[in-house]
């Protein structure tokens, strides 16, 4: 799911920059500092969980985990993520330094509509909308995620549209597996810790 250097063309690298800076500024200005090792940690799961790459073709599959960042971090999902991204670019190579801002958007921005999507779901009392949501929001935050990607790529030319559509059909287990993961996730916060549901970072 990480663009490697060399790939994108230069309008599309800007424009994923630029877009980027604007949100890491709004998550860093909604960010409640008192709040900041619950980012720290989430930034460190999404690091962790989409460090294990597994080569498919052009494309790899990893899990990726910013469905439930962002059900719990609302905007502030976008520093949490570019740190986590920044740090697979320097210490292990995935991704790039210049495709910073493109990925960091591609799995940012699904977070967030994710979020505003499915926050109320989550919290329902009615189980099965619960159940639902929470599958929702991790299937959906892949998916979302896997579009962008192939978008990035067509944008860049027509000889990468095939890559984008294998990235797209390597994730669906991804997808199914992060819907079930998520659910797990929210059902076990709902128990223990149910205020870790009440983000206040929208």
């Amino acid at each position: 799911m990480h663009i490697s250097e060399g790939v994108l063309s230069a309008p599309v690298l800007i424009t994923g920059a630029a877009v980027c800076v604007a949100g890491v500024s709004i998550g860093l200005k909604k960010m409640d500092y008192d709040k900041l090792p619950k980012v720290a940690v989430l930034a460190s799961v999404f690091f962790l969980a989409s460090l294990i790459h597994i080569p498919i073709g052009l494309s790899s599959v990893h899990m990726i985990l910013n469905g439930i960042a962002g059900l719990l971090l609302g905007w502030t999902v976008f520093p949490a993520i570019l740190l986590a991204i920044a740090l697979q670019a320097i210490l292990f190579q995935f991704g790039g330094l210049t495709t910073l801002g493109v990925n960091t958007c591609n799995m940012a921005i699904p977070a967030i509509l994710c979020y505003y999507f499915f926050r109320e779901g989550v919290k329902s009392n009615k189980s099965w909308i619960m159940v639902a949501s929470a599958f929702s929001c991790g299937f959906f935050s892949v998916l979302l995620t896997c579009i962008m990607v192939a978008i990035a790529l067509a944008l860049t030319g027509e000889a990468f549209l095939a890559a984008g559509q294998v990235a797209v059909l390597a994730h669906i287990p991804v997808m199914v597996t992060e819907g079930i993961l998520t659910v797990s996730c929210v059902s076990f916060l709902r128990k223990v810790k149910p205020e870790m549901l009440e983000t206040p970072y929208a």
